[in-house]
């Protein structure tokens, strides 16, 4: 197998497994629909060049979401030279809208919370959405380059910060 189909693979089973996550960690970088899927292919296009440099020294998974936190970082630096801030998409969940006020209330719940996440420093942001992604402290030790005691207490600081400005009602 050459080396541009052995990458062309690696890049099908890598978009074939984490195709959803990075969709969602686009949105959590990129608000703006047309400039959401254009980060999107962004991601894209970066992890399939990036897989020809792939060694295996860690999983797959962590190549993706480095490749991915890294092109969605350099887009949001990007976009506020252009003076264009970005801000997070509400990803409410589809109901069959028995509770329309039940709904609404969770709807601007989480989008109160995602305003939130978007108010935080870059790096923390990053260690945010990686939580929600599900990842364990070790994954995002890797991807972020922190140590994997510190990622947990800053998930714990954050935590507590976003709980407070919430009852709060505000980004304080």
């Amino acid at each position: 197998m050459t080396a541009t189909a052995e990458q062309d693979r690696r890049y099908q089973e890598a978009a074939a497994e984490f195709g959803p996550a990075l969709e969602r960690l686009a949105r959590g970088y990129e608000a703006h629909p047309e400039r959401c899927r254009d980060l999107v292919q962004d991601i894209h296009v970066a992890l399939w060049k990036s897989l020809a440099l792939f060694d295996g020294r860690c999983s797959t998974r962590t190549w993706v979401y480095r490749v991915a936190h890294n092109t969605a970082t350099s887009h949001v630096l990007k976009e506020r030279r252009r003076g264009a801030w970005v801000t997070l998409d509400a990803a409410a969940e589809v109901n069959d809208g028995s509770d329309i006020e039940a709904d609404t209330n969770h709807a601007r719940a989480l989008q109160r919370l995602m305003a939130l996440i978007q108010s935080l420093e870059p790096s923390d942001r990053q260690i945010m959405l990686l939580y929600l992604e599900g990842l364990d402290a070790a994954a995002m030790a890797e991807i972020t380059g922190l140590k994997s005691g510190h990622i947990a207490t800053r998930i714990h600081r954050i935590k507590a910060l976003l709980s407070r400005r919430f009852h709060a009602g505000g980004p304080s």
